[in-house]
């Protein structure tokens, strides 16, 4: 990289600022389009976001029995952290470094059910907790073993169905599906359970924060996905914004493909036929009568996205109704407009856009929480 250019990739980084999205959506203009292509600003994000914040890493029936281990790659992409998620003989689940304290190998790359950690490197042991057990020919060696022998601790944990995992948390999960919990806690979560032929994995060429911004609205429903349209009242569509997460409700046409709510839920009385849960900054938790079809963000470059998505089903019977039915065709939409827009970031004659104060209330939010977490403010 030359001079020049370097100077240019400075000024994109540094034009990220606490005030440069205004916190009234009515004044408000949208982040720099840089943002969405920039190799600095990926690595900026990764850094201070994705590492800071809350991912799913697998289904915790996984490891649901004592000395179970499961290697995982947290965020490959991006973080590319190498974890393990282990049950140890106590039936204590632990998330643990897959990287050996001796010489960085990796401690384990196949799942399996264990006693003990074995590196296959040197022979150094380890306990499914993650601490040091013993290691061949270190006789003599001073301050030997201590805790920076143990492996690093990583901290996990489950919601529903699924373990979350995090390098440095800036929040607990909880704080993160604290408010999911109390709109959507009289549903059966315990009982989803995985539906591989609804589960699929799509590669998009789009910045990872370009499909965020395009759930994050309901505003292009009536334009691109006709057959969703038709399933729910676009006129009651409405977001909420949360602490850390955003929620769209959408509002069935049809009464026999919404939820039956308790007396208890805000909603009670009306049609809601789906809840679109979005956790800063990559997760989606999308709720229908029938279950749960997961949205696992994974980063990896500046144009370039995997999707994971995961269908948890609870109720086979109303499957391929309303609003929860036809998601691939959905989902296929949706990517295609995604790449048309990283297409048009890159025009030398795009410019930064204005928010609809009625629609894109959450691509706002998002995009002020992205700075947030980017300047440390």
């Amino acid at each position: 990289m030359d001079s020049c250019e370097e100077k240019r990739a400075h000024s994109r980084v540094m034009s990220l600022t606490p005030d440069l999205i205004d916190p009234d959506i009515r004044k408000a203009w949208g982040l720099p389009l840089d943002f969405y292509s920039s190799p600095e600003i990926f690595e900026r994000i990764t850094a201070q976001v994705l590492a800071k914040t809350w991912h799913v890493v697998g289904d915790a029936r996984e490891v649901e029995g004592a000395g179970l281990v499961s290697p995982v790659t947290l965020l490959p992409g991006s973080l590319e952290e190498p974890i393990l998620v282990t049950r140890d003989q106590r039936g204590l689940l632990h998330g643990i470094s897959n990287v050996c304290t001796h010489r960085g190998a990796l401690v384990c790359e196949k799942a399996g059910q264990m006693t003990a950690l074995r590196c296959p490197y040197h022979g150094r042991r380890f306990g499914l907790d993650g601490g040091f057990l013993s290691m061949p020919e270190f006789g003599g060696v001073e301050g030997f073993p201590s805790a920076a022998d143990d492996l690093a601790r990583v901290p996990l944990g489950s919601w529903g169905p699924f373990l979350f995992a995090s390098i440095d948390p800036s929040h607990s999960l909880a704080e993160l599906t604290a408010e999911m919990d109390a709109r959507i806690g009289f549903l059966p979560l315990g009982d989803a359970r995985l539906d591989p032929e609804r589960s699929r994995d799509y590669l998009v060429d789009a910045n990872w924060a370009l499909y965020c911004d395009n759930y994050l609205e309901g505003f292009h429903i009536p334009f691109v996905h006709q057959k969703l349209a038709g399933a729910i009242d676009y006129g009651s569509y409405r977001t909420e914004l949360l602490t850390l997460s955003t929620l769209q409700v959408g509002h069935g046409r049809d009464e026999e493909d919404c939820f039956d709510l308790p007396p208890a839920s805000p909603d009670h009385g009306t049609r809601v036929a789906a809840y679109y849960f979005w956790l800063f900054p990559a997760t989606m938790v999308n709720v229908y009568p029938w279950g749960i079809s997961l949205n696992v963000i994974q980063p990896l470059g500046p144009a370039r996205t995997r999707v994971l998505f995961r269908s948890y089903v609870w109720n086979e019977s109303r499957l391929d109704r309303g609003a929860g039915s036809g998601l691939d065709e959905v989902e296929m939409e949706d990517e295609a407009v995604v790449e048309s827009v990283q297409k048009g970031v890159r025009s030398r004659l795009a410019r930064r856009a204005r928010y609809s104060p009625e629609r894109e209330t959450g691509v706002h939010q998002f995009h002020r929480l992205l700075l947030r977490f980017l300047t440390g403010s």
